[in-house]
């Protein structure tokens, strides 16, 4: 006789379940472990890169650290991405109901 169970046989109430599935707070956990992460990276860069440099953008000039003005260019590009990426969406959203 076989004594591995068939396969419509089930050894309890969550059989063939994961027990170590992803959850919300697994995923939540994670996530804000990795923004722990980008923050320390961030504070290490700014630490290490206070030196002044001039800036010079549509007839504004300063003198900001190179930290900051790294970090004003990045957050920028940031949201110039999300903004494309959103009407991105919206088009495509659009399309779908439309042809729906």
């Amino acid at each position: 006789m076989d004594d591995q169970p068939s396969k419509d046989q089930k050894s309890g109430p969550a059989a063939g379940r994961d027990p170590l599935r992803a959850s919300r707070t697994s995923r939540s956990w994670l996530s804000l472990t990795a923004l722990v992460v980008v923050l320390i990276l961030l504070v290490v860069f700014i630490a290490q890169n206070t030196q002044k440099v001039q800036v010079s953008f549509l007839g504004w000039k300063g003198h900001p650290p190179l930290s900051v003005a790294l970090l004003i260019a990045a957050v920028a590009g940031a949201t110039l991405a999300v903004i494309v990426a959103t009407l991105r969406i919206w088009q495509v959203r659009r399309r779908v109901r439309r042809s729906g």
